[in-house]
C-alpha cells in the first residue's frame, strides 16, 4: 500500500511481541536503528509520522476501529453475504469464539501495542536526547506522543475492559509506559483511566503554549492529536468514568475555542457541474481525524455495489428510514439527504464517498483521505448528557439538530426522553465510524438498534487475545 513506507514499517515493528531490540535495518537511506533515528529533530518527526501511519492502518482506524469491525459489532450493517470476500458475519452475530473475530481482535491488540511502543520510544527519547530539540519541538513531539498513548490505551480499554461502573476495580489491560518486552500486570479499569488522564494533562500543558491551532486555524493540525483534540479526548474519557463535571469542562474548552464550526447545508449537499463535491465528512467539525492515504480500496469494497458475490456494508431502505426517523420529521436531516446514495440499484452509506478539493498545499482539503477521530458534535452530546437539567441538556442537543436540518425538541423534555434522543443522535451521527458500540457499552444499552435480542453485559467485552494470555500470566486474579 502507498502508506506502508519503509519508515512506517520500521516504526511499527517495535519489540513488543517479537525479540527484536531495535528497528529493522533495511537500507541506509530509509531504515534507521533507534540510535540513528533519535539523533535529530527530523528523526523525531519521522518517528511521530510513523505512529500516525500506524493509526491509519487497516488493523486500526483505517478499517477495523472505524468503518469495519467495530461498526459491524454495533449492527450498522445488514446480514452479510457468506460468499463475499469480506468476513464480518460472525462479528455481526457477536460470535467472539469464532476465528473471524479472533483475527480482528488479534490485529487490533498487536498493532495497538506496537504503536504504543513506538510512541513510548518518542516519549523516552525526548528526555534522553532533550538537547537536540527546540523548546517548541520538544513540547509538540512529546505532547502528541503522550496523547496518542492515551488515545490508544483508552480504545483498548473500551474494547477489552469491563464497563466502568461494574468493573472499575477489575483487571482490564496493561497500560504500557515503557518499551521493554516484559509482561506486566494488567491495570484495573480505573487505573487505565487515571493513567490516560495523567498523560493527557501533561500533553495539554505541553501543547497549549506552542500548538499552532491555538493561535491560528491551521487545518493540517487537525490530523495531529492537537491541543483541542487532547481536551476532547479528556471529555470522552471523563464521561466514560462518570466524571460529568470534568467531561463538561473539557468539552467546553473545545466548543469555546470557536475553531470548529458546523457544516452548512450548502456544503453538505453541494453539487457543482455534475461533480459531487459535497462535504460528507463535515470537515470543519473534525477536532481530530486520521489521514488514511489509501482509503479508497476499502471504501469501494465496503460501500459500493460489486455484484452478487461482493460484500457490501449497508442496510435496507426501511432500516435507514427507521434510523433517520423520516416519518416523524427526520426527512430533512442532512445525514439522510446527503449521506445515502444509490449505486447499482442499491442504497449505500456514502459518508466515505469523498471527492478531494485539494490542489497542492498541505492545508488543502484532502477529504478523500480522512477518517473522523473526534467530532464537534460529540462535545455537544457530552454537554447534553451532563447538564444539570433536561431543559438545559436539550438546548445543547438542539444545537446539533439545528445544524443537521432538524427541528428543536421541546424544552419540557423528560430526562428519560432526553437520554433516548441522545442515543438516537449517536446512532445517526456515528454511523460507520466505530463509536456507537462503545456508546452502547458505556450506557449499558440492553438492545442495540437492529438487533432482535438483548445484550448480556459480557457481550460488550471482547476477549483478550489468546496469545496475550499465554504470553502474560498476570491476568489471573
Amino acid at each position: 500500500m502507498k502508506r506502508t513506507t519503509l519508515i512506517i514499517g520500521i516504526l511499527a515493528i517495535v519489540a513488543v511481541f517479537s525479540s527484536c531490540k531495535k528497528f529493522l535495518d533495511v537500507t541506509p537511506k530509509t531504515s534507521l536503528s533507534e540510535e540513528q533515528l533519535f539523533t535529530s529533530e527530523v528523526g523525531f518527526q519521522q518517528a511521530l509520522s510513523g505512529v500516525y501511519g500506524q493509526l491509519a492502518s487497516n488493523s486500526l482506524y483505517g478499517d477495523n476501529l472505524s468503518m469495519g469491525f467495530v461498526s459491524a459489532l454495533a449492527q450498522n450493517y445488514s446480514t452479510l453475504n457468506s460468499n463475499a470476500d469480506v468476513s464480518l458475519q460472525q462479528t455481526q452475530v457477536l460470535n467472539y469464539a469464532s476465528a473471524e473475530v479472533a483475527g480482528y481482535t488479534n490485529a487490533i491488540w498487536s498493532t495497538s501495542y506496537s504503536t504504543i511502543a513506538a510512541a513510548n520510544k518518542i516519549i523516552a527519547n525526548t528526555e534522553t536526547n532533550r538537547s537536540l530539540l527546540s523548546n517548541s519541538s520538544y513540547a509538540l513531539l512529546r505532547g502528541e506522543a503522550l496523547a496518542l498513548r492515551a488515545f490508544l490505551h483508552f480504545d483498548l480499554l473500551r474494547m477489552f475492559g469491563p464497563e466502568y461502573t461494574a468493573g472499575a476495580n477489575l483487571k482490564a489491560i496493561p497500560y504500557k509506559k515503557d518499551v521493554n518486552e516484559n509482561a506486566i500486570i494488567p491495570s484495573t479499569t480505573a487505573d487505565v483511566v487515571k493513567f490516560a488522564l495523567a498523560d493527557l494533562t501533561e500533553a495539554a500543558n505541553l501543547l497549549l503554549p506552542v500548538d499552532p491551532i491555538v493561535t491560528s486555524d491551521l487545518r493540517s493540525r487537525r490530523i495531529k492529536l492537537n491541543y483541542y483534540g487532547v481536551k476532547a479526548l479528556e471529555a470522552r474519557i471523563k464521561l466514560y468514568s462518570g466524571d460529568k463535571a470534568g467531561a463538561a469542562a473539557a468539552a467546553n474548552v473545545v466548543i469555546n475555542s470557536t475553531k470548529y464550526t458546523f457544516v452548512t447545508q450548502a456544503a453538505a449537499g453541494a453539487v457543482s457541474s455534475g461533480l459531487v463535491v459535497r462535504d460528507r465528512l463535515y470537515f470543519n467539525e473534525q477536532v481530530f481525524m486520521i489521514r488514511v492515504r489509501d482509503i479508497l480500496p476499502t471504501v469501494q469494497r465496503y460501500f459500493r455495489f460489486r455484484g452478487a458475490l461482493g460484500q457490501t456494508l449497508t442496510r435496507t431502505s426501511a432500516n435507514f428510514t427507521t434510523l433517520y426517523e423520516t416519518t416523524s420529521g427526520g426527512g430533512t436531516d442532512f445525514r439522510y439527504l446527503y449521506r445515502l446514495e444509490q449505486d447499482g440499484g442499491s442504497l449505500f452509506p456514502s459518508k466515505f464517498w469523498q471527492a478531494s478539493t485539494a490542489t497542492t498545499t498541505i492545508t488543502d482539503n484532502l477529504l478523500d483521505q480522512y477518517v473522523p477521530g473526534i467530532r464537534l458534535a460529540e462535545m455537544y452530546y457530552i454537554l447534553a448528557e451532563t447538564a444539570e437539567t433536561p431543559a438545559v441538556g436539550v438546548g445543547y442537543l438542539n444545537t446539533v439538530r439545528q445544524n443537521r436540518g432538524l427541528s428543536n425538541l421541546a424544552t419540557t423534555i423528560t430526562a428519560t426522553a432526553l437520554t433516548a434522543a441522545i442515543t438516537k443522535e449517536y446512532q445517526k451521527e456515528f454511523y460507520a465510524e466505530g463509536q456507537l458500540f462503545f456508546y452502547y457499552k458505556r450506557t449499558k444499552t440492553l438492545r442495540m438498534q437492529f438487533r432482535n435480542i438483548d445484550m448480556a453485559p459480557e457481550q460488550y467485552v471482547l476477549p483478550i487475545p489468546a496469545a496475550e494470555l499465554q504470553f502474560n500470566p498476570n491476568y489471573a486474579n
